[in-house]
Protein backbone atom coordinates (compact mmCIF):
# COMPACT_ATOMS: atom_id res chain seq x y z
CA UNK A 1 0.00 0.00 0.00
CA UNK A 2 3.43 2.25 0.49
CA UNK A 3 5.02 0.87 -2.47
CA UNK A 4 4.83 4.81 -4.66
CA UNK A 5 6.88 6.24 -1.24
CA UNK A 6 8.82 3.11 0.45
CA UNK A 7 11.26 1.26 -1.78
CA UNK A 8 10.86 -2.34 -1.32
CA UNK A 9 13.99 -2.86 -1.41
CA UNK A 10 14.50 -0.59 1.57
CA UNK A 11 11.57 -2.44 3.50
CA UNK A 12 13.46 -5.92 2.84
CA UNK A 13 17.04 -4.80 3.73
CA UNK A 14 15.80 -3.57 7.26
CA UNK A 15 12.28 -5.73 8.07
CA UNK A 16 12.17 -3.81 11.61
CA UNK A 17 8.86 -3.88 11.36
CA UNK A 18 9.07 -7.90 11.64
CA UNK A 19 10.37 -7.63 15.10
CA UNK A 20 9.09 -7.01 18.19
CA UNK A 21 10.74 -5.64 21.50
CA UNK A 22 9.09 -7.13 25.09
CA UNK A 23 8.22 -3.25 25.22
CA UNK A 24 6.47 -3.10 22.15
CA UNK A 25 4.12 -6.07 22.13
CA UNK A 26 0.90 -3.90 21.53
CA UNK A 27 2.68 -3.16 17.96
CA UNK A 28 2.07 -7.07 17.07
CA UNK A 29 -0.73 -7.24 14.53
CA UNK A 30 -3.80 -8.79 14.72
CA UNK A 31 -5.37 -11.41 13.06
CA UNK A 32 -9.54 -11.85 12.82
CA UNK A 33 -10.51 -15.88 13.99
CA UNK A 34 -11.34 -16.13 10.72
CA UNK A 35 -8.11 -16.53 9.41
CA UNK A 36 -6.76 -17.97 12.29
CA UNK A 37 -7.50 -21.65 11.08
CA UNK A 38 -6.32 -20.81 7.21
CA UNK A 39 -3.40 -19.26 8.85
CA UNK A 40 -3.05 -23.00 11.14
CA UNK A 41 -3.06 -25.08 7.71
CA UNK A 42 0.16 -23.36 6.48
CA UNK A 43 2.05 -22.76 9.95
CA UNK A 44 0.76 -25.78 12.54
CA UNK A 45 4.01 -24.68 15.03
CA UNK A 46 3.16 -20.57 15.23
CA UNK A 47 0.78 -20.30 18.37
CA UNK A 48 -1.77 -17.47 18.71
CA UNK A 49 -3.05 -15.56 21.92
CA UNK A 50 -6.71 -14.16 21.88
CA UNK A 51 -6.41 -9.99 22.45
CA UNK A 52 -8.50 -9.39 25.85
CA UNK A 53 -10.71 -6.15 25.54
CA UNK A 54 -8.58 -3.43 26.99
CA UNK A 55 -8.12 0.42 26.38
CA UNK A 56 -10.44 0.02 23.34
CA UNK A 57 -13.66 -1.38 25.13
CA UNK A 58 -16.24 1.32 23.59
CA UNK A 59 -14.43 1.25 20.21
CA UNK A 60 -14.76 -2.65 20.14
CA UNK A 61 -18.19 -2.86 21.07
CA UNK A 62 -19.04 -1.13 17.66
CA UNK A 63 -17.81 -4.12 15.70
CA UNK A 64 -19.88 -7.22 15.36
CA UNK A 65 -18.35 -8.77 18.41
CA UNK A 66 -15.26 -11.30 16.44
CA UNK A 67 -12.29 -12.70 18.27
CA UNK A 68 -9.06 -11.00 17.42
CA UNK A 69 -5.66 -12.48 18.05
CA UNK A 70 -1.90 -11.80 17.84
CA UNK A 71 0.97 -14.41 17.63
CA UNK A 72 2.31 -15.25 20.67
CA UNK A 73 5.93 -14.77 21.19
CA UNK A 74 6.64 -14.98 24.50
CA UNK A 75 8.77 -17.80 24.01
CA UNK A 76 11.07 -16.75 21.84
CA UNK A 77 12.74 -13.93 23.64
CA UNK A 78 15.68 -15.40 25.87
CA UNK A 79 16.49 -12.79 28.40
CA UNK A 80 13.91 -10.58 30.81
CA UNK A 81 15.36 -7.11 28.79
CA UNK A 82 13.00 -4.91 27.52
CA UNK A 83 14.46 -3.93 24.82
CA UNK A 84 15.66 -7.84 23.29
CA UNK A 85 13.75 -8.48 19.87
CA UNK A 86 11.66 -11.48 18.40
CA UNK A 87 10.91 -11.97 14.77
CA UNK A 88 7.66 -12.01 13.79
CA UNK A 89 6.54 -16.30 13.24
CA UNK A 90 6.00 -15.52 9.73
CA UNK A 91 9.34 -13.22 8.71
CA UNK A 92 11.83 -15.10 6.54
CA UNK A 93 14.83 -13.45 6.80
CA UNK A 94 15.75 -13.80 3.35
CA UNK A 95 12.54 -13.90 1.73
CA UNK A 96 10.45 -11.51 4.30
CA UNK A 97 7.00 -12.25 5.06
CA UNK A 98 5.84 -15.92 4.26
CA UNK A 99 2.21 -15.14 4.58
CA UNK A 100 0.34 -14.98 1.12
CA UNK A 101 -1.36 -11.70 0.56
CA UNK A 102 -4.73 -12.56 1.27
CA UNK A 103 -3.58 -13.24 4.88
CA UNK A 104 -1.01 -10.78 5.91
CA UNK A 105 -2.49 -8.73 8.35
CA UNK A 106 -4.08 -4.94 7.34
CA UNK A 107 -1.45 -3.59 10.70
CA UNK A 108 1.65 -4.87 7.92
CA UNK A 109 -0.15 -3.55 5.24
CA UNK A 110 0.17 -0.03 6.32
CA UNK A 111 2.96 0.08 8.81
CA UNK A 112 4.57 2.74 9.06
CA UNK A 113 0.83 4.37 9.68
CA UNK A 114 -1.65 3.83 12.68
CA UNK A 115 -4.90 4.46 13.02
CA UNK A 116 -5.52 6.09 16.09
CA UNK A 117 -8.38 7.54 17.73
CA UNK A 118 -7.72 11.39 19.07
CA UNK A 119 -7.17 12.72 22.66
CA UNK A 120 -10.44 14.69 22.52
CA UNK A 121 -12.49 12.45 20.75
CA UNK A 122 -15.92 11.97 22.38
CA UNK A 123 -17.19 8.06 21.77
CA UNK A 124 -20.41 7.99 20.39
CA UNK A 125 -21.59 6.22 17.04
CA UNK A 126 -18.12 7.37 15.19
CA UNK A 127 -15.14 8.06 17.17
CA UNK A 128 -12.64 10.77 15.48
CA UNK A 129 -9.56 8.75 13.86
CA UNK A 130 -6.24 9.88 12.51
CA UNK A 131 -3.46 8.31 10.83
CA UNK A 132 -0.16 8.80 12.89
CA UNK A 133 2.89 8.44 11.84
CA UNK A 134 5.26 5.48 13.77
CA UNK A 135 8.40 7.43 13.82
CA UNK A 136 10.83 3.89 14.29
CA UNK A 137 10.32 3.16 10.85
CA UNK A 138 14.03 3.70 9.30
CA UNK A 139 12.75 3.73 5.87
CA UNK A 140 9.73 5.90 6.44
CA UNK A 141 12.30 8.75 8.15
CA UNK A 142 14.02 8.90 4.71
CA UNK A 143 10.50 10.13 3.00
CA UNK A 144 9.45 14.13 2.94
CA UNK A 145 6.71 14.12 5.49
CA UNK A 146 4.47 16.16 2.43
CA UNK A 147 4.71 12.85 0.37
CA UNK A 148 3.54 10.73 3.25
CA UNK A 149 0.41 13.69 3.52
CA UNK A 150 0.23 13.55 0.24
CA UNK A 151 -0.32 9.62 -0.52
CA UNK A 152 -2.78 9.49 2.52
CA UNK A 153 -5.13 12.40 1.30
CA UNK A 154 -4.97 10.73 -2.20
CA UNK A 155 -6.93 7.82 -1.12
CA UNK A 156 -5.02 6.06 0.89
CA UNK A 157 -5.91 7.59 4.08
CA UNK A 158 -9.42 7.51 3.54
CA UNK A 159 -9.13 3.72 2.80
CA UNK A 160 -7.61 2.93 6.26
CA UNK A 161 -9.90 4.58 7.97
CA UNK A 162 -12.69 2.70 6.34
CA UNK A 163 -10.99 -0.44 6.89
CA UNK A 164 -10.66 1.04 11.05
CA UNK A 165 -14.27 1.60 11.75
CA UNK A 166 -15.18 -2.06 10.75
CA UNK A 167 -12.51 -3.63 12.53
CA UNK A 168 -11.90 -0.85 15.69
CA UNK A 169 -10.00 -3.54 17.33
CA UNK A 170 -7.03 -2.15 14.83
CA UNK A 171 -7.38 1.26 16.58
CA UNK A 172 -4.38 2.41 18.82
CA UNK A 173 -4.53 5.04 21.88
CA UNK A 174 -2.71 8.57 20.61
CA UNK A 175 0.17 8.79 22.26
CA UNK A 176 3.21 10.78 22.52
CA UNK A 177 4.91 8.02 20.49
CA UNK A 178 1.93 7.80 17.88
CA UNK A 179 1.24 11.65 17.56
CA UNK A 180 2.75 12.98 14.14
CA UNK A 181 -0.98 12.69 12.01
CA UNK A 182 -0.97 12.19 8.79
CA UNK A 183 -4.26 12.43 7.95
CA UNK A 184 -7.45 13.53 10.18
CA UNK A 185 -10.83 13.50 8.67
Amino acid sequence: MLSSILSKSDCAACKFCCSFRRQSLWETPIFFEEDIAKIKELYPDVKFREIEDSNNDKLKTLAAKSKVYTFDIYDKYKTNDSEEEAPCPFLDTQEGCKLPPELKPFDCKIWPLRVVKMPDSKISQSPELAIALTPTCPAINKVPFDKVQELAKNGLGKTILEYAESHPQMVKEYSDFLSKIVYLV
